[in-house]
């Protein structure tokens, strides 16, 4: 819930409960609703063809892309088994049920240091994890890192496998200069190394940038009439408060273009 005094508007409901109203707001519109898998979306000179994996075609004017993006996976073994178990994506969520224990954290970015630095407040010992020698976040932020007591920093370090019975307690990880192995006991794993975008429908189609659909604050990809927004799009910033703006941005776009 939230409160804006400002403009005295206070919304108290919970985020499930805002998305229903939403959904209300729609069908009081008569916005027609579809479900279904979407395996391609094709451009043609006039109108888009979103292909469903039911084989049916939708024949459209436009398409906003919105899939968003998923926490890049490590790819090891027990990584899938013990996510919500131990295994993290995000520090600020599930930090606090590791008060008082041992955590990892892998990556060496700006989200990762964030992460290490804000677990060292709840726990009582945190492991950096970092495949390479040097840390690549912010130098205000790597000082920090290393002036922490209870922050120790593994450099050219991977983590092989994660394992426990019910939760996690400890992992492999391996030297990768020597390919010495060794275990780590610890409570918990949070994994900072980067976002996927889901770009995979028309990642044939639009110009990219490192991964994500180029596109604009306007939301306008190099196509006329696709559109992209929120996290699968190019933006400095990804935050649902950013995601919000792109979804008033992209339907001014696109009631422009429309009228052209």
């Amino acid at each position: 819930s939230a409160c804006l005094v400002g403009s005295e508007m206070c919304i108290r409901d919970s985020g499930y409960d805002l998305s229903v109203k939403f959904r209300e707001h729609a069908d009081a519109l008569e916005v027609p609703f579809m479900e279904g898998t979407v395996t391609d979306i094709a451009n043609q000179d006039d109108y888009k063809e979103v292909h469903l994996e039911d084989g049916s075609v939708i024949e459209t004017k436009a398409v906003i892309v919105a899939t968003g993006a998923t926490h890049r996976k490590l790819g090891v073994e027990g990584e899938a088994k013990f996510a919500g178990a131990g295994v993290s994506y995000c520090a600020t969520c599930d930090g606090a049920f590791f008060r008082n224990k041992t955590v990892a954290v892998v990556g060496g970015g700006d989200v990762a240091l964030e992460d290490a630095l804000y677990l060292a407040n709840v726990c009582e010992k945190v492991y950096l994890i970092h495949r390479r020698d040097e840390l690549r976040g912010a130098k205000v932020l790597q000082q920090r890192i290393f002036d922490a007591a209870n922050i120790e920093f593994l450099p050219h370090t991977e983590v092989r496998e994660i394992c426990g019975e019910n939760m996690v307690d400890h992992i492999v990880i391996e030297d990768n200069r020597t390919e010495e192995k060794r275990d780590l006991a610890l409570s918990g794993i949070f994994i900072a190394v980067g976002m996927q975008p889901q770009t995979a429908l028309v990642k044939e189609v639009v110009e990219m940038e490192n991964g994500y659909i180029r596109a604009g604050e306007d939301c306008r990809t190099n196509i006329p009439f696709l559109y992209a927004i929120g996290d699968v799009r190019t933006k400095t910033v990804r935050q649902i408060a950013t995601a919000i703006g792109d979804g008033a941005a992209v339907i001014a776009s696109l009631e422009h273009d429309l009228l052209q």
